[in-house]
């Protein structure tokens, strides 16, 4: 789900800012940007226009020594040690969220009958990496575990703003499990109700699935 992935960025977040002792709120925001960020292709290319499992590491990591050679010329102002992290660690969540989408299900309508060989586009290997179906499908019930284990950090380390956010997305994750099959049922009903001249809109997988 996006929102795991959301909130798998947030924990990502929570920990480096743990770490290098840099709590700034845009640190952990970006974690939680960063992991939501890959799906935004959703109708142009899904896991593969913004899935990049080897190119985001790199450059996270890139942005990572970056901002350690900073933070090690003792600079007092920290907007620009703090806007490299941020960096980093918006690379390194949208790294993660390409990585775990190989350990889930297919890119099909239905990923629960198992029957799709693409997880995820690794464009370095020039290739679709398979789904390994550790969370069998979006919305699988081992998919809410994951992301209440991963809201746990946010929801007992912070406060405000961001401790609601989680919380909010976890109650999400808890309601698109509920709907996720009946979802493409209904999906399906209504398609074969809508005139192809609607359906032009909607990207030509989606209909050629649903029909």
């Amino acid at each position: 789900m996006a929102t795991t992935h959301g909130l798998v960025g947030l924990a990502f977040a929570a920990g480096v800012a743990a770490t290098t002792r840099d709590p700034a709120p845009v640190v952990l925001w970006t974690g939680l940007l960063g992991g939501v960020l890959p799906d935004l292709d959703l109708y142009w290319g899904h896991r593969k226009t913004l899935h990049f499992p080897v190119y985001y590491t790199a450059t996270a990591a890139l942005a990572g020594g970056l901002w350690t050679a900073t933070a090690a010329t003792g600079i007092e102002t920290l907007s620009a040690s703090t806007a490299l992290l941020a960096l980093a660690v918006l690379l390194g969540a949208a790294a993660v969220h390409s990585v775990m989408d190989a350990f889930g299900g297919g890119l099909e309508l239905r990923p629960w009958e198992g029957t799709s060989d693409r997880a995820v586009y690794s464009h370095f290997h020039g290739r679709w990496l398979p789904p390994k179906r550790w969370i069998r499908y979006d919305g699988a019930p081992e998919d809410l575990g994951l992301a209440a284990v991963a809201a746990a950090p946010a929801l007992l380390a912070t406060t405000g703003v961001v401790r609601h956010a989680a919380l909010l997305a976890l109650c999400v994750s808890a309601g698109y499990v509920l709907v996720r099959k009946p979802m493409v049922r209904v999906t399906e009903w209504v398609v074969a109700r809508t005139p192809d001249r609607v359906l032009g809109y909607v990207p030509e997988r989606f209909v050629a699935d649903l029909r």
